[in-house]
């Protein structure tokens, strides 16, 4: 099973929810609608929108029951000077990725979403290698990302972190793999 991440940069703390945050939940909760219900955020990925922040309230409660659960971890990027919700990034274990996906092979996935505010500051770009390094630590030396073949910030981001471009995922994403060099 996979192991939650707690990772710090300069800037950012990578962690999964925990205690500290449900201390502060309905900020949370306000954090979550602020990600997903900005439109310069999700630009490539829309349908990911939240309308409401009932559905924010239903997404973290979600998030939380599948990170028990041992579903999925979803883990929090948090600017370490304001201490506020930036991010998230979420990894998928094979298991879960197979219950979605047609594949040949299911590695881990991770999907990452960034406020729109703090893209092109390469705060991914400093963070991503530490998220690689450490699942590589825990014994999982492939991962997957689908990227929507327009947004080539990440595109661009993933081919700088070690992915390679593997094949078209569907009609407007494409599949990327890391492996880690032994």
């Amino acid at each position: 099973m996979l192991e939650p991440l707690y990772l710090e940069t300069r800037q950012l703390r990578l962690n999964p929810i925990g205690a500290a945050e449900l201390l502060r939940y309905p900020d949370l909760v306000t954090e979550v609608f602020e990600l997903f219900s900005d439109a310069e955020t999700l630009h490539f990925i829309p349908e990911k929108k939240l309308n409401h922040l009932a559905d924010a309230d239903q997404w973290l409660k979600a998030a939380i029951l599948g990170s028990h659960s041992g579903r999925n971890v979803i883990h929090l990027i948090i600017d370490k000077s304001s201490g506020r919700l930036i991010g998230i990034v979420d990894i998928i274990p094979p298991g879960v990725a197979r219950e979605h996906y047609r594949l040949g092979h299911y590695p881990f996935f991770i999907e990452f979403y960034l406020k729109a505010e703090y893209k092109g500051k390469t705060l991914m770009s400093t963070l991503l290698p530490k998220i690689l390094q450490t699942l590589e630590q825990q014994g999982i030396p492939n991962v997957a990302a689908v990227v929507n073949r327009h947004n080539y910030a990440a595109s661009k981001l993933l081919a700088k972190c070690g992915f390679q471009y593997r094949q078209p995922f569907d009609v407007v994403q494409d599949f990327y793999e890391f492996t880690q060099v032994a």
